[in-house]
């Protein structure tokens, strides 16, 4: 199979990804007093994910007798750096989203985002390293699960 089709067939699990968290997410009954302990919760996940990602990007850039004195990274550790660098993009746009989530959906339903999110962020990172279609999957269900909340959002705001 090409490229192309196994990257949307990674793509449309993400999608399914998407759904599935939101679905699961607003199961969970929480308090709407817990919301913001819950947020900071949901932002756990993400963070670690990024506390990972930079450790081995500062490990690999110390083993590199070429990396360590600031030269382009090559590799994997190139590899690790647009991880980092989506990740980050993915953490703000989260960050922006969430706590309406939480206030029109539920906070279950941004506890659910934040252990989707750190889950689907390794998927795209061990992708990245492996195969585009892993990498699909890992972008599609870290970005699709946020992006579709804010529609709902949007949606309810609109619609009521």
């Amino acid at each position: 199979m090409r490229k192309r089709p196994k990257i949307l067939i990674g793509m449309a699990a993400g999608l399914v990804w998407a759904v599935a968290v939101l679905s699961i997410g607003r199961q969970i009954p929480v308090p709407m007093a817990m919301m913001q302990p819950t947020l900071m919760g949901a932002a756990f996940g993400p963070g670690v994910v990024l506390a990972l990602m930079i450790g081995v990007l500062a490990q690999r850039r110390f083993n590199s007798d070429a990396a360590i004195d600031g030269q382009a990274l090559t590799g994997k550790a190139a590899i690790d750096a647009k991880v980092l660098q989506n990740t980050v993009e993915q953490v703000v746009l989260a960050l922006c989203i969430w706590p309406l989530v939480g206030f029109f959906l539920g906070a279950g339903t941004v506890l659910a985002l934040g252990i989707g999110f750190a889950v689907a962020r390794v998927a795209f990172w061990v992708g990245y390293h492996v195969a585009p279609p892993l990498r699909a999957f890992g972008f599609a269900a870290t970005f699709y699960p946020t992006v579709l909340a804010a529609l709902w959002v949007l949606w309810r705001l609109t619609v009521g």
